[in-house]
């Protein structure tokens, strides 16, 4: 067997959390027809429960995060990785701000746009993750 090593956990708490980040607003989304059912306050309700494991997972994200900048040492890689390390790191503030827009919306209009704009920046991050993370060294 392999050994466990600072790494592999710091990947571990990383993939974990933006699972329950991401994994957790795509579930969400399917589950709101069924939650409908139950009544006008069940999707919010939800959403507030939700919340509490979502941005415990956001804050370990941002956590683990910058412990994997501390420990790839960006200046070693090419533009190209650069380049799509800031991307990534535009995506992550932008599903974070779209996810406090969409948590304290008054509006329809707010409530669906922050949801939509942090599931699909939530998604292009975890894309971007994956091809630092296989990106050649």
């Amino acid at each position: 067997m392999l050994p466990v090593s600072l790494e592999s956990i710091r990947l571990f708490l990383h993939v974990t959390a933006a699972a329950v980040w991401v994994g957790g607003q795509l579930t969400l989304l399917g589950l709101l027809p069924v939650l409908r059912g139950y009544g006008p306050d069940a999707p919010k309700a939800a959403a507030q429960r939700f919340n509490r494991i979502a941005w415990f997972a956001f804050g370990v994200l941002f956590v683990t995060g910058i412990w994997s900048l501390l420990a790839e040492s960006p200046s070693t890689r090419g533009p190209a990785w650069n380049a799509t390390l800031g991307l990534k790191l535009l995506m992550v503030a932008a599903t974070g701000i779209a996810a406090a827009f969409h948590a304290g919306a008054r509006s329809k209009a707010i409530l669906a746009a922050g949801g939509a704009i942090s599931l699909f920046a939530g998604l292009a991050a975890v894309l971007l993750g994956v091809m630092l993370s296989v990106a050649p060294s």
